[in-house]
C-alpha cells in the first residue's frame, strides 16, 4: 500500500489560522502524520492490481473446472462402456446353449 501525501506544514498553518499556538499545532500535525504513516490505506491502484489479480485467479479456475469436467466425462464414458461389455459378457454367459 503506499502513503497518502500530507503537507503537514500547511496543516500547522491551518491549526495557527484557528488559534493554536505552535506547539500545539506542531504537535497536532506530528500526532496525524504518524496515524496516518501507521495506517494502510488502499490507493485505486492498489484496488485496480487486486482486481486484475482476482481475474486471472477466476480465469484459472474456469479453465481448471472445465479441465475436470473433461476427464469426468471421459471417466465416466470410460465406465459406460466397461458396464456395457460386463453385461453383453454376462448375457452371452448366461444363455443357454441351442441344441
Amino acid at each position: 500500500m503506499t502513503a497518502i501525501a500530507f503537507d503537514t506544514l500547511k496543516f500547522v498553518r491551518t491549526l495557527k489560522d484557528a488559534q493554536f499556538d505552535d506547539r500545539q499545532a506542531e504537535a497536532i500535525s506530528r500526532a496525524f502524520r504518524d496515524a496516518q504513516d501507521e495506517s494502510e490505506v488502499a490507493t485505486r491502484a492498489d484496488i485496480r492490481e487486486i482486481d486484475n489479480k482476482l481475474d486471472q485467479l477466476r480465469s484459472e479456475i474456469h479453465s481448471q473446472i472445465r479441465e475436470v469436467e473433461l476427464r469426468f466425462t471421459i471417466r465416466m464414458g470410460a465406465m459406460i462402456a466397461t458396464a456395457i461389455a460386463i453385461l453383453v459378457a454376462i448375457d452371452r454367459f448366461l444363455q443357454t446353449p441351442a441344441i
